[in-house]
């Protein structure tokens, strides 16, 4: 929840916001314990385009080729009022060996921790002797198990789906994916299946969410493979083509993340022709889609325009944020006593970002940026209490009032953190806070509260002047 700048009236509306925040901190937690749809089957089946269909937006990425997926990719899902997570899963194959056989592992472990899963086949192929290798396995499995007879795109392929009841696991359900057919009924045959909540002791967090982000060649797809290790140096094979970026998870430090290797920013999303012009706004999708930024800059030479403009998407998109300043083997003495002046006068806006030194080349110090991504991502899920928050603002104003504005001096009657990521503090005032001293106010807040790492957004909500009785408003009264 956040609230932007606004006016109020009435002291009621102190109570309600902080109802609404406690409304939505129950809320926040109710997400969290939501259960789990596997989406698997053998590759090029029309896995990711049925997954968009039960979202109902496009998500997932599709192309006409096999193998677009790779990971376990989780997803919010909504239908009849019940929520659920939909993981979307690589092509699943026995005996695959390599880079399928990596993809086939995830789908495994998708299988084994999900609350019941949808085996989707191509209804206009029928029933493959990998379609059975995996219907096996999912017999063996105790959880439901859904069939989704898939491109079932007019009324003749109908009577091909019949031949799917030898898969032995229940009735397909015939769909179409690409043009929705029949999605609505197979959205109430999944919540049906799915159970209240997850099962107890098996439901895990799925990883956070990491984006890479930089101007071209500063080594983010470089980080990536170093990172990943030598099994993962294929994560960026899709390079050239026009698909949103790619997930990988990635072992760092004894946790799994999901890291998301972008395009380079060169120019202003608007200005940006072509290529460029999908790159820009692919990125920014990615941006948004992530929970912390890690924000890449070449230590070896200035800081750029460009540098400045990503950083700026990041923080206006309200995410964690992790400076990393790749090349650090090719910074001298003299480099680093000009980079710490470019620092002082380019990061001015982000003083509380956290930043490592690396170099994705030789692996110097990357293992740095998880206890760093760690940091900030608890910034950006830490809450303040109403009380606390309070009685520290009132000694803060107390020492240090608002300046003076239009002849009177604002007072702040009542303050309340309404949201996490970002944590958006919200003040009830009498008057207007210069820009300076809301800068003042976050300041002081991060001193005695933290929050490295993370964006603090303070935004303010002004008392509505009521007209003097007797005088309609808008209309002054003659002397």
């Amino acid at each position: 929840m956040t609230e932007v700048d606004g006016t109020w009236s009435d002291e009621s509306e102190f109570t309600a916001l902080d109802a609404a925040v406690a409304a939505t901190e129950a809320d926040e937690e109710a997400q969290l314990a939501q259960p789990v749809l596997a989406v698997v089957g053998r590759p090029n089946v029309g896995k990711s385009t049925l997954v968009n269909r039960i979202l109902g937006r496009r998500e997932a990425v599709v192309q006409d080729v096999p193998g677009v997926t790779r990971d376990r990719v989780a997803y919010d899902a909504l239908w009849s009022g019940r929520r659920f997570t939909v993981v979307d899963t690589g092509g699943w194959e026995p005996g695959a060996t390599g880079l399928q056989g990596a993809v086939a592992a995830q789908a495994e472990l998708a299988m084994s921790t999900s609350d019941a899963v949808l085996l989707v086949v191509d209804a206009s192929v029928g029933a493959t002797a990998t379609d059975e290798a995996v219907a096996k396995v999912l017999r063996r499995s105790k959880r439901p198990v859904l069939l989704a007879a898939n491109k079932v795109d007019d009324e003749r392929l109908l009577a091909d789906t019949a031949s799917l009841w030898s898969l032995g696991i229940g009735e397909p359900i015939p769909v179409s994916a690409l043009h929705g057919r029949s999605s609505g009924d197979l959205l109430d045959k999944i919540v049906a299946a799915l159970p209240e909540a997850p099962r107890e002791g098996e439901w895990v967090a799925g990883p956070r969410r990491v984006a890479l982000v930089g101007k071209p060649n500063v080594g983010k797809s470089s980080l990536l493979n170093k990172l990943s290790g030598e099994q993962r140096a294929v994560v960026d094979s899709v390079a050239g083509t026009t698909v949103d970026p790619v997930d990988s998870l990635v072992e760092l430090d004894g946790e799994t993340w999901r890291f998301v290797d972008t395009a380079g920013l060169r120019k202003r999303v608007q200005t940006a022709s072509g290529t460029e012009y999908y790159a820009s706004l692919r990125t920014k999708t990615a941006i948004d889609a992530s929970e912390v930024a890690i924000v890449l800059l070449d230590a070896s030479e200035p800081l750029s325009e460009q540098d400045l403009r990503v950083l700026s998407t990041v923080v206006e998109a309200g995410r964690a944020c992790v400076l990393a300043f790749n090349k650090w083997d090719l910074v001298d003495e003299e480099r680093r006593y000009q980079l710490d002046r470019e620092l002082d006068r380019g990061l001015v806006r982000v003083p509380w970002a956290e930043k490592v030194n690396i170099s994705a080349l030789t692996g110097r110090s990357v293992r740095k940026l998880a206890p760093a991504l760690r940091t900030a991502l608890a910034s950006w899920d830490q809450r303040v209490p109403t009380g606390q928050l309070n009685g520290w603002l009132s000694d803060l104003i107390a020492a240090t009032p608002p300046p003076v504005r239009g002849g009177k001096q604002p007072k702040v009657l009542f303050a309340t953190q309404a949201g996490i990521r970002p944590p958006t503090l919200v003040l009830f005032t009498t008057g207007f806070l210069e820009a300076g001293y809301r800068r003042f106010i976050e300041r002081k807040f991060r001193e005695r509260f933290g929050f490295a790492g993370s964006p603090v957004r303070i935004n303010v909500r002004v008392r509505e002047k009521k007209p003097k009785p007797g005088t309609k408003p808008g209309v002054k009264k003659r002397h």
